[in-house]
């Protein structure tokens, strides 16, 4: 099974020694975003804004395989502070048809650039 790297400039460009996505087969495997403006390399002021910033770049790298992020089987969710979890479910929903993809949301001390929210993705094409 090959192995193809996923790029698009509609997402933040990697800011590490990471593809923004891979495809191998019929699973594609999402890196973690931030809420950067893909634009500007800024990050989005509020953490609603990051959150939906996320989504846009999850849904940019999910697109340049060819399909959406309600492909998504798995999200990981990283939050400075956990008490933006309920923000994350009500904006969730609105970028997710049910069934919603299985999730864990983890609490860490600090994520790069300062944001507040990461996630990662899986998605299943099949």
């Amino acid at each position: 099974m090959s192995k193809q790297v996923l790029q698009t400039n509609n997402a933040p460009a990697a800011i590490g020694t990471y593809s923004q996505g891979i495809r191998v087969g019929d699973t594609v495997y999402l890196s973690g975003q931030i809420g950067l403006n893909p634009e500007t390399m800024q990050m989005a002021d509020s953490v609603e804004a990051q959150i939906n910033q996320v989504f846009l770049n999850l849904g940019a790298v999910a697109n340049a395989a060819g399909v959406g992020l309600n492909t998504t089987v798995k999200l990981n969710v990283y939050l400075t502070d956990l008490a933006h979890f309920a923000k994350v479910n009500e904006i969730m929903s609105t970028y997710f048809d049910q069934p919603y993809p299985a999730r864990a949301a983890v609490g860490v001390k600090e994520l790069p650039r300062g944001a507040q929210v990461e996630m990662d993705a899986v998605l299943y094409l099949g």
